[in-house]
């Protein structure tokens, strides 16, 4: 045990090294959001949110866009995918690729993968998945995310220090100016995916968890459009109430929805 301790030490003494040499910036879009989010990830449960309509900008996670594909969100605006879901041989990095195939995003984030870009392109061909533009974000792009929002627990030397990518999304959407960000499938207290029957026991759930109260005391502007989300971890549900208040803040031009600015996710 004592020797595990001092392993990890060490390994966190020389990431904390690498983070302070690289000093890399968060991932950051080529103009601030500056309205609504909703970002959407795999529970098996999600609901679209309450008067969802053009001003809101679209986040997905893996393959959670077959959830907003059924909503009629034909291309999310922006696309997470984890590195090992591009070429895992795994159940769920196959019914990930299964379920993108022939699909669209604007903005694909790959993150961790170490392969280059000429290598994520071919990945990409492989299950026909189109993006307008890909980046890729590694450990210390994703680290100076979770660092400048929620400070070093989430150091990401194990489950239990790492975060989902649907706390990625969110951090980077607080990072890119949303002016409302509200979740919809992600549960820290579910188990399986959305697009397949295994079940599978989700990770970082108790870090989840409090980072996602934690940032809502902190003031950001962050809902859930799941009830039982709201009644497990007490953030407010995007309701009518929740609308009618955004709309106060944010009225809407001549009453009619504000056209999301494509250029601007390029």
């Amino acid at each position: 045990m004592a020797q595990h301790k001092r392993l990890g030490g060490l390994k966190l003494a020389f990431r904390n090294l690498k983070y302070n040499i690289y000093r890399k910036s968060p991932p950051t879009l080529p103009a601030p959001l500056l309205r609504p989010v909703l970002i959407v990830g795999s529970a098996p449960i999600a609901h679209k949110p309450v008067g969802f309509d053009d001003r809101f900008s679209v986040i997905t996670i893996n393959g959670s866009q077959v959830v907003t594909k059924k909503w009629g969100i034909a291309v999310p605006d922006v696309t997470f995918i984890q590195s090992r879901q591009f070429d895992g041989m795994n159940m769920n990095a196959l019914e990930v690729r299964r379920v993108l195939k022939g699909e669209r995003t604007r903005m694909l984030y790959a993150l961790l993968w170490r392969e280059g870009l000429s290598k994520l392109n071919e990945r990409l061909q492989g299950f026909d998945y189109q993006c307008d533009r890909v980046r890729i974000v590694n450990r210390y792009e994703r680290l100076a995310l979770t660092r400048n929002l929620i400070g070093s627990c989430a150091n990401e030397l194990d489950a239990e220090t790492k975060v989902s990518n649907g706390i990625i999304a969110v951090l980077f959407a607080i990072h890119n100016q949303a002016t409302a960000i509200i979740i919809s499938g992600i549960n820290p207290d579910s188990s399986g995916h959305v697009y397949n029957d295994a079940n599978l026991v989700r990770l970082h759930a108790k870090l989840d968890r409090e980072i996602l109260v934690d940032l809502q005391t902190k003031g950001y502007p962050l809902y859930t459009a799941d009830p039982e989300v709201a009644e497990s971890t007490g953030l407010p549900l995007w309701d009518e109430q929740a609308l009618e208040s955004y709309n106060s803040r944010y009225p809407l031009v001549d009453s009619k929805p504000i056209m999301r600015d494509r250029a601007s996710l390029r």
